[in-house]
């Protein structure tokens, strides 16, 4: 490993958005178990602070945030700097599924912006603030990853706010690996399916289908997720994961419809 290796080793700042829950809980646990330190972001900062308390011996800043909120993450973004220094890693996770069930005629406006403004805007929001962070600081790059999902590639039924906004982030994420390459900022995306948290405890029970059945589907441990993603936050900047896969074994997903 040389120097500069050596130097981003050392370092390991992340930020997590959605934090306080779910896959970015499990992920934030991850990290500060592996010896990174994380500012946790999310909007509720009870939820955010019992997640540092699952690792006391990390070093964690809880910060507040709506990511769908401009001054909130360039806020996020500067506490981060000011308490460690720079960022080595955006894992950007915080997202909503939106009003589930509801035919595209009933889905309201305001519940289609703020799903937009939650899953795209917020991650582009977030991206923007780290990649100019991360140009700027030294030494140079750093890492994103973005929370795809399932739905980037197959909707689910009556989920057309949610799977737009999916299909949106792959081509985000795509158009911040190019313009990242000139300053060391890798930049990729994890498409999870069915990972056991509090979104998908239904679907054990059931979940509607593309041939209008309904029917129990399986799960996978979160902390599978967070392994995946911390492998793939602890590469070198000079390889990248670029689009990961990882879900439920026997989940219809292969053959979706």
């Amino acid at each position: 490993m040389n120097a500069k290796q050596t130097a981003e080793r050392q370092s390991r700042i992340a930020v997590v958005t959605g934090a306080g829950s779910g896959v970015g809980r499990a992920v934030t646990v991850e990290l500060l178990r592996a010896g990174w330190s994380v500012a946790l972001a999310g909007r509720r900062e009870e939820t955010l602070r019992e997640t540092a308390a699952l690792v006391p011996e990390g070093a964690s800043l809880v910060v507040r945030t709506d990511v769908a909120q401009e001054e909130d993450v360039t806020a996020l973004f500067a506490a981060t700097v000011a308490h460690f220094g720079r960022v080595d890693l955006l894992f950007n996770n915080a997202g909503t599924f939106g009003p589930g069930g509801v035919p595209v005629e009933d889905l309201a406006y305001s519940a289609w912006r703020h799903v937009v403004d939650t899953n795209l805007n917020g991650a582009f929001l977030c991206a923007r603030a780290a990649y100019r962070q991360m140009k700027e600081q030294d030494p140079q790059g750093g890492r994103i990853i973005n929370n795809g999902s399932i739905s980037a590639h197959a909707p689910r039924p009556r989920s057309a706010a949610y799977t737009a906004t999916k299909h949106a982030l792959t081509g985000l994420t795509k158009a911040l690996s190019l313009d990242g390459r000139p300053y060391r900022i890798a930049v990729g995306q994890i498409d999870i399916g069915n990972a056991a948290t509090d979104m998908t405890k239904a679907m054990e029970h059931g979940a509607p289908q593309a041939n209008g059945e309904v029917a129990p589907e399986p799960v996978m441990d979160v902390a599978d997720v967070a392994r995946t993603v911390a492998h793939m936050a602890e590469l070198p900047l000079e390889a990248n994961v670029q689009f990961a896969t990882v879900l439920a074994t026997a989940m219809p997903y292969i053959g979706r419809g």
